[in-house]
């Protein structure tokens, strides 16, 4: 692990309030949409789709630029990995609990991968490649929540090959990211269980 030296700090802030930074709320200037107060409520790319996909893109853009750049502009070469992971946790959190949203936010999927483009682009490719597969096999067979479930299946698989091809420590950090991302579906996940048990 890095040493938190008042340098890392101030990079570890600077990704925060990077990722507070509400594209949602961006993309829908200029509609008269308040997206907290439409569909699901939340504020990310997901919510947006359901209202205006072109205005969706836009919000895609930069929720997944801004996990990009938190770790392409502050990230120190020589710094071992987990600096890189700690500024990732940093933008995401900053995404999720936006002190510009009352510390509310979305729920950090384009955001960490973003992260996780920069940090292991094949293995995100992938991932994002089966996450629009499951999308299109959701939709067209009526799931309840296929953004949901799409969503926490490819940051599972992801989480555990990092755990399988970069060992323990990194595994153990994909892991805590993925229990984040799964803690904001929770939402998600109890209308899940609804449909499936009724």
């Amino acid at each position: 692990m890095p040493e938190f030296t008042p340098d890392l700090l101030l990079r570890l802030a600077v990704a925060f309030l990077m990722g507070s930074i509400p594209f949602a709320i961006v993309a829908m200037w200029g509609s008269g949409i308040d997206i907290r107060k439409v569909g699901s409520g939340n504020p990310g790319f997901n919510n947006v789709l359901r209202v205006s996909k072109p205005r969706s893109i836009l919000c895609l853009a930069g929720d997944l630029g801004k996990g990009i750049a938190a770790v392409v502009l502050l990230y120190r070469p020589g710094e071992p990995l987990t600096a890189a992971w700690l500024l990732g946790f940093a933008v995401m959190l900053g995404h999720c609990y936006s002190p510009w949203l009352g510390f509310r936010g979305g729920k950090g999927i384009a955001t960490s991968a973003g992260v996780m483009l920069v940090l292991y682009p094949a293995l995100a490719l992938a991932c994002v490649a089966g996450y629009v597969a499951l999308r299109l096999v959701g939709k067209k067979r009526g799931w309840p929540e296929s953004g949901a479930i799409a969503s926490l299946s490819c940051w599972a698989v992801f989480a555990v090959l990092v755990g399988v091809l970069q060992g323990p420590l990194l595994g153990g950090m994909a892991a805590i990211m993925f229990a984040i991302v799964t803690w904001r579906h929770k939402d998600n996940l109890r209308r899940i269980a609804a449909a499936g048990s009724g």
